[in-house]
């Protein structure tokens, strides 16, 4: 399978718990808004991507003029978004052909890099879904709350078995549009969750430990000191 290639971000939050009243996928990394240098690594791995970018709908025009403004011309649709990721992931889909090899990627992680993303797209020629994770380091504990305060299940969690998935999720585009016909599940978190509901096969890689999603202010200057650590330059800023 080798049919075009499209991304999805998905950047429809917005964005509570980082504390702003401007949602987090538009606030500034390095002086450059978090949601365009999301696009931008994928521009850079796979130029002729089609890039499908969810947005809250209040939002829209706000991007729409920083493009503008800022010269920022990529071959990109504004999706409004819905209710939930699920729906908002389901519209995006209506732009997607079926022939497609389509990436979901969360808006706040802009940090992966474009070696990842081709590898994914290219296991994505051969499996209908592709997943990046780790595994957990952390030591798990199930704990429930009672009366405000935290109280121990009692069970134990073999951490060996227990990987946290990431975006991008690479899809054989028809495998998706299928999959989110499915009627909505709160158990959906993720479109990996969506596909194996339906019944495709994932397939996991390695994910990227950098490739973290930016959701508080830690979040934001974890990844100001990654990005300089690692000097990843920013294509409008070269």
């Amino acid at each position: 399978m080798d049919g075009k290639k499209y991304l999805i971000v998905s950047a429809g939050g917005t964005g509570t718990r980082m504390g702003s009243a401007l949602p987090k996928q538009f606030l500034l990394l390095d002086g450059v808004p978090i949601l365009r240098r999301t696009i931008e690594v994928f521009l850079s791995a796979i130029p002729d991507i089609q890039v499908v970018t969810v947005l809250p709908e209040a939002h829209v025009d706000y991007w729409r003029d920083y493009c503008i403004r800022e010269n920022f011309f990529c071959p990109q649709r504004l999706v409004k978004g819905g209710f939930t990721r699920f729906h908002s992931v389901k519209n995006a889909l209506k732009h997607v052909p079926a022939d497609a090899v389509v990436a979901v990627h969360d808006g706040v992680r802009p940090l992966v890099t474009p070696g990842k993303i081709r590898e994914l797209f290219a296991a994505a020629q051969d499996a209908p879904a592709v997943i990046p994770v780790l595994p957990v380091t952390d030591t798990l504990k199930v704990i429930d709350r009672k009366d405000g305060k935290l109280v121990s299940a009692g069970t134990q969690i073999d951490r060996s078995r227990i990987f946290g998935a990431q975006t991008p999720q690479v899809f054989q585009a028809a495998s998706l549009k299928a999959a989110y016909g499915q009627q909505f599940d709160t158990l959906f978190t993720d479109d990996a969750s969506v596909a194996e509901r339906y019944g495709i096969p994932l397939t996991f890689v390695e994910g990227e430990r950098f490739n973290l999603k930016i959701t508080t202010p830690e979040d934001l200057i974890l990844a100001k000191a990654i990005l300089e650590a690692s000097r990843v330059p920013c294509m409008s800023s070269i």
